[in-house]
């Protein structure tokens, strides 16, 4: 069922629902994504699970018509949605950019009981500054973004056994969006004290994470008071995605973690 819920600014958030399930799961996109990109999770876990997902603000079907972007933007359209439903059981699903979105939103939901982050905080000891994404990214997506998504961003992104057809998706998708715009809702990633807020985070956080490049469990233990991994073989950065049937299997192991 697809709602529409206007967010804190008054934003028009676009999420659907489906399953009845005591739990409900909530997954949250990432960057110049849409709540699609969890089409086979709906999938696989509405039999036993209430699942939610939303497009963030400025993203997929919710409203564009903000100015600016922050982290606390998006933190509230999770909250505004989250508010709008009845479970008291809740666990958060944040991919690449909006792991840091679904921390901040747990600080401020207790129905939330535990967050999975999917490709995202990986070392919390190596943190990509705003300077380093000016200079990596952002200049690059004003100066010619459809060179940078077809040269640059699969360098990042994407392994050799991504499937093609994932990768013309995310190329399409991409360029749906101009540099600036891709620039602008992006950046607010990086102005987040990821450290600082993972340090006020008292609830379980587990990570399923690519092989494309390491995770350090052992510095971001030194954050997250209660923090596990495990990893996906052979994907890059969109394993629900690339595997979807490996990521829903390590999610369902997770998820058996939090079952009374």
């Amino acid at each position: 069922m697809q709602k529409l819920i206007n967010s804190k600014d008054g934003t028009l958030i676009n999420y659907d629902i489906s399953g009845n399930g005591t739990t409900a799961l909530f997954f949250v996109h990432g960057s110049l994504g849409n709540l699609r990109w969890w089409d086979y999770q709906e999938q696989y876990f509405n039999d036993s699970y209430t699942v939610i997902r939303l497009d963030l603000g400025g993203h997929g079907k919710s409203g564009k018509e903000r100015k600016t972007y922050t982290h606390t933007d998006y933190a509230e359209d999770i909250i505004t949605v989250v508010n709008d439903l009845d479970s008291k059981d809740i666990i958060l699903v944040g991919h690449s950019m909006s792991g840091p979105y679904v921390l901040e939103a747990s600080l401020k939901l207790a129905a939330v009981k535990a967050v999975v982050l999917v490709d995202t905080v990986k070392d919390l000891d190596q943190i990509f500054t705003p300077e380093q994404a000016e200079k990596l990214m952002f200049s690059s997506y004003r100066q010619d973004f459809k060179l940078a998504v077809k040269e640059l961003l699969p360098q990042f992104l994407f392994v050799k056994e991504t499937p093609n057809d994932v990768k013309l998706r995310l190329q399409e998708e991409f360029l749906e969006n101009s540099g600036e715009f891709a620039s602008i809702v992006l950046e607010p990633l990086y102005k987040v004290d990821v450290q600082k807020l993972a340090k006020k985070i008292t609830i379980p956080v587990r990570a399923i994470n690519s092989d494309a490049n390491p995770t350090s469990i052992t510095n971001n233990q030194k954050y997250f008071k209660d923090f596990g991994c495990k990893i996906i073989q052979g994907t890059g950065h969109y394993p629900m995605l690339e595997k979807p049937e490996g990521f829903n299997l390590l999610l369902e192991e997770v998820l058996q973690e939090f079952k009374s």
